[in-house]
């Protein structure tokens, strides 16, 4: 690979940046951990204030990261300029000759079938507008399990392809072994497709881009031959529920100048976030394997969150990995409600906290091995701000039951009388907001007087009240998002897995019933946390109750949060708007129409649209689709696998689909001959009685 002579100054320029940022996280971090024990009241002398000087230095620490990435991302987006940008290279135009092959690839598992398929349709007539169209085709890779589902996404990708012309453009593929999740998904079909294409788009499943920026993306990588993963900052959209429209104001508000600033300090050494983003095919296929984990799960086994570390990989490789933080026309869907949200977390824990295992792995580069780092204290944060307040707390107990200690082990003449100075405190408390709410402060001024996108937003008044609602919902929501963090550390750090099942991408508002499950033993701990601090120590009791009061009254907040009945009339006010809403680009709006239609679109036999298997058994379509599938790739079946065959089919239409097996069902599935001999039978047996019972059991 020939070298690039912007690499000397990108080198130089990523050295002086992360020296710049390691001595602003660790001289604030000193001097804000001394102050704390100036503070408390036998300043640090004891084992316990020691342990909170310790705690609060690290979290100093972490929330220092973000503010520093927030003020650079200010600062790029102010002066309009970066030369490391990489959108720079589209104003270098390529080269004469055939256009690359890129494959856009939708991985995905047991998910919404018409919004999976208005995502593809949305994307695929975006890009039929751009010049580059026939270089891209369309993979839609499919890990869902049962037969219903499968025959459901099966039958819809083959309507999709009748009504598009799309023929040999967009494929669907349900793999048999759902091995290693979505990393092995697209591992195997690099293993079968990879040497056709020489880029791939990953998405995920909610994911859609604007056809433009696809082929901008191409164009970026065609010039700049050096980046193997090209990573874009989507916009979130599509929510109707309070905290989906909190969340995707919040991306929306803030998530530019944050994806600024950590294209400012990451430069070549960026994060692969999974999805909505390119990559060369040839050095991921041959670098980007994944290893398997010694010992076994929540640590050890396959690696749940694939993207940091094949990012990793692909740096070690030689290639950068860049964030195209200016190139806009890339969107996901955040999570309709708390507790899905939280799920998400947990898998997100697990996986994140295995990456610590692989920090000390040979060649990755050192910016790797902090995202690891950075990735883990995401959640271990949590536990942290936990043990900081477990420690306050009981310093406070222990200061109103034991009292203060007026001697200390060394000799003097004198007692030490402990001084509390609640403006120092006060101090302390408003230097730490002043991190968390300052960067918010910067985007309001931003949106307002620099881009002059508030009316974006609903205008500058509008947008002033969607911050206020957007912080006072942060601050009720961390600290029940912390004590889950917390408890999923835990957990995992004791040795327990997790399920990966597919996500809520809908609506469906949280139940009473759920929010007691899931938020019932939080409530128990938040009142007997409150509770002794109240009768122990009163006056320490304000201190913590915009944390314990939230847990406390957790159930009714996620309750609340998860309806969209507040979503909407906010919105009707103009609150908590986006782009998205006020201005939305013609892809937005033809998913949101795409996946109605699609949803309102009658099934053959009037059956229901999700029993897929049914389907394939009695509508001539599908069923015939599903046999010409598989005698494209003819198979001779042995004598006792058609043995097997016979007598499923006597087993189902003897007591109905119902009576099958799931691996019964899929086991008629993959054979052609029992598929035809099921539907020539079920329409035309004793008067049509098979096929009247099971549409009558449908």
């Amino acid at each position: 690979m020939q070298r690039d002579p912007r690499d000397s100054r990108l080198n130089f320029s990523t050295r002086k940046r992360r020296l710049i940022l390691t001595l602003l996280i660790l001289i604030p971090s000193a001097l804000a951990s001394a102050y704390v024990g100036s503070v408390l009241p036998e300043k640090g002398s004891n084992p316990l204030e020691l342990a909170i000087i310790i705690v609060y230095s690290i979290l100093f620490a972490w929330i220092s990261v973000g503010f520093w990435t927030a003020i650079m991302g200010w600062f790029t987006i102010m002066r309009r300029f970066d030369r490391f940008a990489t959108s720079r290279a589209l104003n270098e135009p390529l080269e004469p000759g055939e256009k690359p092959r890129t494959a856009v690839l939708f991985p995905i598992c047991n998910e919404d079938t018409p919004r999976v398929m208005a995502g593809v349709k949305t994307t695929y007539l975006s890009l039929m507008d751009t010049p580059g169209a026939d270089q891209f085709d369309i993979h839609i890779l499919s890990d869902s399990g049962g037969a219903d589902k499968w025959m459901e996404e099966e039958a819809a990708w083959a309507a999709l392809v009748e009504e598009l012309g799309a023929q040999g453009r967009i494929f669907y593929r349900n793999r048999k072994v759902n091995l290693k999740r979505k990393s092995g998904n697209v591992a195997d079909f690099c293993r079968r497709h990879g040497k056709n294409y020489k880029y791939m788009a990953v998405f995920d499943a909610d994911s859609v881009m604007r056809g433009d920026t696809l082929n901008k993306m191409v164009h970026i990588m065609e010039r700049r031959p050096r980046i193997g993963i090209l990573q874009t900052a989507p916009a979130c959209f599509g929510r109707d529920t309070l905290l989906g429209r909190l969340q995707q104001f919040a991306n929306r508000a803030y998530g530019p100048m944050f994806a600024a600033g950590l294209h400012f300090w990451q430069l070549g050494d960026a994060q692969y976030w999974g999805h909505n983003a390119l990559i060369r095919v040839e050095p991921f296929m041959r670098h980007c394997g994944l290893p398997r984990l010694s010992g076994k799960p929540p640590l050890g086994g396959d690696i749940l969150s694939h993207d940091f570390v094949e990012a990793a990989l692909m740096r070690r490789a030689g290639f950068e990995v860049s964030l195209a933080f200016d190139l806009t026309g890339s969107w996901e869907e955040c999570p309709p409600n708390l507790l899905s949200e939280l799920k998400r977390d947990r898998r997100w824990c697990q996986g994140n906290l295995q990456h610590l295992r692989l920090l000390f792995t040979e060649g990755l580069f050192p910016a790797h091995r902090v995202l690891f780092l950075n990735g883990a204290m995401s959640y271990a944060s949590a536990l942290l701000w936990f043990l900081f307040l477990m420690l306050s707390s009981a310093e406070a107990v222990i200061q109103a039951v034991v009292g203060p200690n007026y001697f200390t082990a060394t000799r003097s003449l004198f007692p030490a009388w402990p001084v509390w100075q609640p403006l120092w405190a006060l101090v302390l408390l408003g230097t730490t907001g002043i991190l968390l709410f300052f960067p918010k402060v910067l985007s309001y001024l931003l949106i307002v007087f620099k881009t002059r996108n508030s009316k974006l937003f609903g205008g500058p008044l509008r947008l002033m009240g969607s911050m206020i609602l957007e912080v006072g919902f942060s601050t009720l929501l961390a600290p029940i998002r912390m004590l889950f963090h917390s408890k999923f550390v835990c957990i995992t750090l004791l040795g327990r897995k997790i399920g990966w099942g597919s996500q809520q991408r809908d609506d469906r508002a949280t139940t009473w019933g759920e929010a007691l499950r899931f938020h019932g033993t939080g409530v128990l701990f938040g009142l007997l946390w409150g509770g002794t601090i109240l009768l122990y120590a009163p006056h320490f009791f304000w201190w913590i109750a915009p944390i314990v009061l939230p847990i406390v009254f957790s159930m009714p907040l996620s309750v609340l949060t998860s309806s969209d009945g507040p979503g909407r009339w906010l919105r009707k006010k103009r609150l908590l708007l986006i782009p998205e809403e006020t201005f939305p680009d013609r892809e937005i709006r033809d998913v949101v129409r795409y996946t109605a239609e699609m949803e309102n679109t009658p099934v053959p036999l009037d059956l229901p649209r999700e029993a897929g298997f049914l389907r394939a058994l009695l509508d001539p379509g599908v069923n015939g689709l599903r046999r010409a599938l598989l005698l494209r790739h003819e198979r001779h079946p042995g004598d006792t696998a058609r043995a097997r065959s016979a007598r499923l089919v006597e087993k189902l239409l003897e007591q109905g689909p119902t009576a099958l097996s799931a691996g019964e069902k899929q086991c008629l599935l993959r054979d052609p001959d029992s598929l035809m001999e099921i539907h020539t039978r079920a329409w035309t047996a004793d008067g049509d009685s098979v096929r009247k019972a099971w549409l009558k059991r449908a």
